[in-house]
Protein backbone atom coordinates (compact mmCIF):
# COMPACT_ATOMS: atom_id res chain seq x y z
CA UNK A 1 0.00 0.00 0.00
CA UNK A 2 1.46 3.34 -1.09
CA UNK A 3 0.83 6.60 0.73
CA UNK A 4 1.75 9.63 -1.32
CA UNK A 5 3.05 12.91 0.09
CA UNK A 6 0.19 14.72 -1.62
CA UNK A 7 -2.84 13.90 -3.73
CA UNK A 8 -4.51 16.33 -6.11
CA UNK A 9 -7.91 15.45 -7.47
CA UNK A 10 -9.37 17.25 -10.47
CA UNK A 11 -12.48 16.52 -12.51
CA UNK A 12 -10.39 14.48 -14.95
CA UNK A 13 -7.57 12.92 -12.95
CA UNK A 14 -6.16 11.92 -9.57
CA UNK A 15 -2.49 12.81 -9.13
CA UNK A 16 -0.30 10.97 -6.61
CA UNK A 17 2.62 13.24 -5.74
CA UNK A 18 5.98 12.48 -4.15
CA UNK A 19 8.38 15.26 -3.09
CA UNK A 20 11.98 15.23 -1.90
CA UNK A 21 15.18 17.25 -1.86
CA UNK A 22 18.68 15.80 -1.64
CA UNK A 23 21.50 18.04 -0.43
CA UNK A 24 24.07 15.27 -0.79
CA UNK A 25 24.54 12.06 -2.73
CA UNK A 26 24.29 8.49 -1.57
CA UNK A 27 22.54 5.20 -2.08
CA UNK A 28 19.17 6.65 -1.04
CA UNK A 29 18.95 8.66 -4.27
CA UNK A 30 19.59 5.64 -6.45
CA UNK A 31 17.01 3.57 -4.60
CA UNK A 32 14.46 6.39 -4.77
CA UNK A 33 14.94 6.78 -8.53
CA UNK A 34 14.57 3.01 -9.08
CA UNK A 35 11.54 2.84 -6.83
CA UNK A 36 9.77 5.74 -8.53
CA UNK A 37 10.60 4.33 -11.95
CA UNK A 38 8.80 1.12 -10.96
CA UNK A 39 5.94 3.05 -9.39
CA UNK A 40 5.51 5.07 -12.57
CA UNK A 41 5.34 1.97 -14.76
CA UNK A 42 2.83 0.31 -12.42
CA UNK A 43 0.66 3.42 -12.14
CA UNK A 44 0.46 3.70 -15.94
CA UNK A 45 -1.98 0.77 -15.81
CA UNK A 46 -4.47 2.68 -13.63
CA UNK A 47 -7.05 4.70 -15.54
CA UNK A 48 -7.59 8.19 -14.16
CA UNK A 49 -4.34 8.22 -12.15
CA UNK A 50 -1.03 10.00 -12.79
CA UNK A 51 2.15 9.82 -10.72
CA UNK A 52 4.08 13.11 -10.32
CA UNK A 53 7.51 13.52 -8.73
CA UNK A 54 8.97 16.82 -7.53
CA UNK A 55 12.64 16.49 -6.64
CA UNK A 56 15.71 18.70 -6.52
CA UNK A 57 19.05 19.21 -4.85
CA UNK A 58 22.78 18.92 -5.46
CA UNK A 59 22.66 15.30 -4.43
CA UNK A 60 21.42 14.36 -7.90
CA UNK A 61 24.76 15.46 -9.37
CA UNK A 62 26.28 12.15 -8.29
CA UNK A 63 23.24 10.09 -9.36
CA UNK A 64 22.52 11.56 -12.79
CA UNK A 65 22.42 8.17 -14.51
CA UNK A 66 19.65 6.77 -12.32
CA UNK A 67 17.69 9.98 -12.55
CA UNK A 68 18.03 9.93 -16.34
CA UNK A 69 16.71 6.36 -16.48
CA UNK A 70 13.67 7.46 -14.50
CA UNK A 71 13.13 10.42 -16.83
CA UNK A 72 12.82 7.90 -19.67
CA UNK A 73 9.70 6.30 -18.14
CA UNK A 74 8.24 9.00 -15.87
CA UNK A 75 6.95 11.97 -17.87
CA UNK A 76 6.16 14.03 -14.77
CA UNK A 77 9.44 14.76 -12.96
CA UNK A 78 9.88 18.38 -11.96
CA UNK A 79 12.23 20.53 -9.90
CA UNK A 80 11.92 23.75 -7.92
CA UNK A 81 12.54 25.93 -10.97
CA UNK A 82 9.69 24.18 -12.81
CA UNK A 83 7.42 24.95 -9.87
CA UNK A 84 8.47 28.61 -9.83
CA UNK A 85 7.59 28.78 -13.53
CA UNK A 86 4.07 27.47 -12.92
CA UNK A 87 4.28 23.85 -14.02
CA UNK A 88 1.54 22.83 -11.60
CA UNK A 89 -1.06 24.87 -13.47
CA UNK A 90 -0.08 22.99 -16.63
CA UNK A 91 0.01 19.50 -15.11
CA UNK A 92 -3.01 19.47 -12.82
CA UNK A 93 -5.84 19.84 -15.31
Amino acid sequence: EKRFDYVVKTDKMIYGIETNFYGSGGSKLNETARSYKTLSMESDTIDGFTFVWFTDGKGWTSAKHNLEETFDVLPHIYNIKDMEQGIMTEVFI
